[in-house]
Order: structure tokens, then sequence, then C-alpha cells
């Protein structure tokens, strides 16, 4: 079974188009990670386990999400968690920053050759973005009560409801958060990936699902 199989076990639904783009990713993102290095060199021959359906175990947890909901990847780099998401939510808007900008320009070649329009990449800190979302998402960019601090207010409040989860943040980590999920003043609810993928890469790793409630803990 290939890598891409792997992840097409846990899709089975995706249409052909979807199926087409995450191929895609395969050829596209080794094509720029030779001139412009966001992943690791050792690591790209894992593009599928460890970047992909890494990102999409978010997907898992989330199950349906209603058109038009929205979600700011922080920090994405090259477009991690945020590409993948997108290719499974395309009725989902998906705005990508970070502050390196040769990392989006691979994200934004990526998202021209998987042909995607329900993506927006801005150059950026996070403070530089106002604007609200349904969720926040992230993949092991800081400490978490530093990324709930900075991000906390990008999450919408007024939109509860309309999916499974309430708006929050999601972030993918890896280790102990005991210490991290102590300073946060938002419920923190933890996931390990294997809840949703059984994949032995993903075995000491986890999901951050923290809900931005009015009553906080």
């Amino acid at each position: 079974m290939t890598a891409q199989d792997i992840v097409s076990k846990y899709f089975p639904e995706l249409s052909a188009d979807q199926q087409h783009q995450l191929e895609l990713m395969g050829a596209v993102y080794p094509e720029w990670n030779e001139k412009i290095n966001v992943i690791s060199r050792r690591d790209i021959d894992n593009l599928y386990i460890n970047h992909v359906l890494h990102s999409l175990v978010i997907a898992r947890f989330w199950g349906p999400l209603q058109p038009g909901t929205t979600v700011l990847d922080l920090g994405t780099g090259g477009g991690f968690p945020g590409i993948p998401l997108a290719v499974l939510y395309p009725e989902v808007k998906f705005h990508l920053i970070d502050r390196i900008g040769k990392k989006l320009m691979v994200a934004s070649e990526v998202v021209k050759a998987l042909g995607l329009k329900n993506v927006s990449i801005q150059h950026g800190d996070v403070g530089e973005c106002h604007e609200r979302f349904d969720y926040v998402v992230s993949r092991a960019v800081m400490p978490l009560d530093k990324l709930v601090k900075v991000s906390a207010r990008n999450v919408a409040r007024g939109r509860r409801g309309i999916n499974r989860y309430d708006n929050g943040i999601i972030c993918l980590k890896g280790g102990d958060l005991t210490e991290e999920s102590a300073a946060v003043t938002y419920p923190v609810i933890e996931f390990t990936l294997n809840e949703f993928v059984s994949e032995p890469a993903f075995d000491t790793k986890k999901l951050v699902y923290v809900p931005i409630v009015t009553n906080k803990k």
C-alpha cells in the first residue's frame, strides 16, 4: 500500500477531483522543496504520512463542516495543515498566514497548481490579521498557552453551534502538554491522534482543541 493509498483509506469518499489534487501534492511539493526548503529534505519522502495525513487528522476530528465555515491557518509555512484541509472542504474558506514570505511563495504555488479557489494567503504576523474565523488551526508553531493568547481574538464568538464543535482553536502537538495547558484560561481538550488514524508515526502525537467560550475554566 502506497502512502497515498493510506490517506485514501481514511477518506474513501473523496471525489475524483479531490483525489487528483492530493496526487498533485506528491509532485508539486518535492519540486518546490528543492528550491525553497519548507519540509526537511530527509522527510520529503514521507510527505503523505507526516504532512498530508497529519494535517487531515483535523478533518477526522471535525467531521462534516457547514458551507461557509471559515478557518485561519496560523503559521502555515508551506501550507500545512491548511492546504490538505482545503482539498477536503471545498466549500470552507481557508486563510493561510505566516511571517516567512518564501514559504508562503511555495504555498501559493501549490494552491495554484491544485486549482484551489477557497484559499487566501497573507504574509505577516497574526497580529496583522484582524478578521475572525470559526476555527484557528496550527501545527506546533508555538507553545499552546502562547498560541491561545495570540489567536483567541481571531475566533468568531457569534457563530457557535453551526458545526459539531464550537468555534475554537485546534492544534497538532507532541509531547507532554501539562505545563502549556495549565497556563491556558480556556478549556483544553486533548486527543491522541490514534483515536482518529491508526498509524505508528502518530503514536506520541496529539490533537488539542480549545473551545473559545464565554465561561472560562
